[in-house]
This record gives C-alpha cells, sequence and structure tokens, in this order.
C-alpha cells in the first residue's frame, strides 16, 4: 500500500530539489533519512522534512510497518513565481524571478 505527503508552494527553485531526490528513490526510508540529514542544501531539509511526514501518515493513516517502508518515488513540481523588479542601470528594470516548488513523496510497504 502507498501513501504520500505533499508540500505546497515551498520558497526553493525545483531544480534545486531534483539534485537532491535522485538519490532518495528505491532506499529504505531509515537510508533516505540517513543520506538527507548530512547533505549541506538547503533543500534535503525540506525533502526529510516532507519525507518524514509521508512515514507519519503511513503510520497512522494506513497503519503500515515503519521499518518495512521504502521510497517509492520522489517527484518535484513547479509552483506559482513571484516576479519582482530591480532597478539597473540608465533607469532600467530587471526581471528577479522567484520560483516556488510542490514536493510529493510517495513511501510504500515492500510487499509490492
Amino acid at each position: 500500500m502507498e501513501t504520500k505527503a505533499v508540500a505546497k508552494y515551498v520558497r526553493t527553485t525545483p531544480q534545486k530539489v531534483r539534485m537532491i531526490i535522485g538519490a532518495l528513490k528505491g532506499k529504505p526510508v531509515q537510508a533516505a533519512l540517513n543520506n538527507l540529514r548530512f547533505m549541506p542544501q538547503k533543500s534535503a531539509k525540506l525533502v526529510e522534512k516532507v519525507l518524514r511526514s509521508a512515514i507519519a501518515n503511513a503510520d497512522h493513516n494506513a497503519k503500515l510497518d515503519v521499518d518495512a517502508l521504502i521510497v517509492r518515488n520522489v517527484f518535484v513540481d513547479q509552483g506559482p513565481v513571484l516576479k519582482r523588479f530591480r532597478a539597473r542601470a540608465r533607469g532600467r528594470g530587471a526581471r528577479i524571478l522567484k520560483r516556488t516548488s510542490h514536493i510529493t513523496v510517495i513511501v510504500a510497504d515492500e510487499a509490492k
């Protein structure tokens, strides 16, 4: 059985999160948490938070054994973009794009 957790409107770019999630797919949840704990990126902390939420959902809602869970899939979608302007030379303005992400983590038991 699969359970998932989603973090929406996270203030980091999807490209930065995608660098992290390749190391997690198909691993047991404990190994994935250990990998995330020692990654220096800000995105690692955000993905770890969503992974812990997915584990809690599996434990509470589906009554699954936490020790037997694996990370089935992790993916990141782009959220809305905040558009800002910064003053540049000669009275011009330059656009700044502040991107957001939607992070989804799916965990499942090893029986499948």
